[in-house]
């Protein structure tokens, strides 16, 4: 959870004027909404405790779908991306969420009900009177106590309206091969392309040839779920890393809180650790599928180990590839950005995962920070980024560098590539003369993509990037995972052109 925003208290109804989504109607507490209790989520779409609170409140939401309760996102962003209008609608589609939505723009209702921290959770009676307002994630419990005790009073007050208000949901029918890709895995000696169709719930692998890749399994039934068996029956809950060894293929289950196996030869599913539920807080050291897990997010195998970046605890993780025993490895769980022994360090819910051999290099994105733990010393350092509420769009030195909320990085001959997804771009670090530049991105005046040429930005006409997760080098190209345009992008870094890969 994060604070900002200090405020005085003062309740007021949705301004006028603004801006709702996934609703056909505006909505107001003084008429429509009138008679109703409401239940106010003050989120932000980058918050990993918001996610957890979306899906606390999924039951809920089921549960009173009959009754006069409303629940209401107001979206309240941290990050400048967070503003956009597209963006947060992109996010409502990615997160599945079917109730209405409100733009907090300037943070207005923010600072009227006070709150300091996402996710934030408030109840109000018919009468608008706050009943309920607690801050952070693992709340349903307590607050179905309330809703359900806040229903009762009002009906028996009488104050209930007689039917609930009718609100139809603007649904988003996209038809696209991936949906919301997330991270992708290359395999020279196969030519193979392992990529996470995270919406669609499924692993492919693909056979890369130049500008397609042709998919030859599909790991996954495609529904949502929990369960092992052969890849056509096997199910995830919108996985998100992987890493491969050999005929093995480990998956972040990041829903599911679990790490699963994929026999690329026998193609079967088998959970290795995880119990399908949340660990709340750290999890805790473990062995096998009794361990609860913290939205595990990416992966990296190294020696005889798996790394696990635990977004959900801001930390990451150690899975011994032999035993199946967990535990932490960096991070105290604390979230925040501090350096040291990796046991006093702090992360901020570190996303993704690449290695030299001798750092582990981790994309920490909310702090919009590029880490390093020497795996010898077990040194924590930070190379780019200042803190929680310190980011931008700039290169140069690093120590004047500025990242939005990056998810992805990639290890290749010296050189780290960083999908700085919030900017919507592709930038690299040299890390022998400390210098990052951009090599796709957009330019403030001209929304087309601009790539860097020879030092200098040269517009083109292709489709801009849009939030990309993940960037892999494969020869002399650069493979991206566009995850809001429901693309694999490929750059030729000679060419300097982009083009859309095809999989057929």
């Amino acid at each position: 959870m994060f604070k900002l925003f200090s405020s005085k208290p003062k309740i007021i109804d949705f301004p006028e004027n603004a801006e709702w989504l996934n609703t056909d109607k505006q909505l107001s507490l003084k008429s429509n909404l009138k008679g109703h209790v409401i239940v106010l989520d003050f989120w932000t779409y980058c918050c990993i405790n918001c996610i957890h609170m979306l899906t606390e409140l999924k039951p809920l939401e089921e549960k009173y779908k009959d009754n006069q309760v409303i629940f209401i996102g107001i979206h309240s962003s941290k990050f400048t991306n967070e503003n956009n209008k597209r963006n947060i609608q992109s996010a409502i589609e990615r997160y599945e969420i079917t109730r209405p939505v409100v733009i907090d723009k300037d943070h207005a209702l923010w600072s009227s009900y006070e709150i300091s921290g996402w996710p934030t959770i408030v109840v109000l009676d018919t009468k608008g009177n706050v009943v309920h307002k607690q801050s952070g994630e693992g709340q349903s419990q307590s607050l179905d106590a309330v809703i359900e005790a806040t229903l009762q009073k009002e009906k028996s007050e009488k104050r209930l309206s007689l039917l609930k208000i009718d609100l139809k949901q603007k649904l988003v029918q996209k038809k696209t091969t991936l949906s919301f890709p997330s991270k992708i895995e290359y395999s020279e000696v196969f030519s193979q392309l392992f990529i996470v169709d995270s919406n669609h719930n499924r692993i492919l692998a693909t056979q890369l040839d130049d500008t397609k890749a042709y998919i030859v399994q599909q790991i996954g039934s495609g529904e949502i779920g929990f369960e092992d068996g052969p890849f056509e029956k096997a199910k995830f809950n919108h996985p998100q890393g992987i890493a491969r060894k050999r005929d093995i293929l480990y998956i972040a289950d990041t829903e599911n809180h679990a790490i699963r196996l994929a026999d690329l030869k026998q193609k079967t599913v088998k959970t290795i650790v995880g119990n399908g539920q949340q660990a709340r807080g750290s999890p805790k050291r473990g062995k096998g599928v009794e361990t609860a897990l913290n939205s595990p997010w990416d992966l990296l195998i190294h020696q005889s180990f798996l790394f696990i970046a635990m977004a959900g605890s801001h930390q990451i993780y150690k899975l011994d590839l032999m035993t199946h025993e967990i535990e932490p490895y960096a991070g105290t769980g604390e979230e925040g950005i501090r350096d040291g022994l990796k046991n006093t360090a702090l992360f901020a819910q570190p996303s993704g995962l690449d290695s030299d051999g001798e750092f582990l290099y981790i994309a920490d994105s909310e702090t919009s920070s590029i880490r390093a733990i020497n795996f010898k010393t077990g040194y924590v350092s930070t190379l780019i980024g200042k803190g929680l509420f310190e980011f931008g769009n700039k290169e140069g030195k690093f120590e004047e560098t500025l990242l939005q909320h990056c998810i992805g990085i990639h290890y290749n001959e010296g050189l780290l590539y960083i999908a700085d997804t919030y900017n919507n771009s592709i930038k690299v670090a040299y890390l022998n003369s400390d210098k990052v530049i951009k090599i796709i991105g957009t330019d403030e005046n001209n929304p087309k993509v601009c790539m860097i040429n020879e030092g200098k930005m040269v517009s083109c006409n292709e489709l801009p990037l849009y939030e990309p997760n993940d960037v892999i080098v494969v020869k002399n190209k650069l493979l991206i995972a566009d995850t809001n345009n429901h693309l694999i992008r490929i750059f030729d870094m000679n060419k300097k052109t982009l083009k859309d890969l095809q999989i057929i």
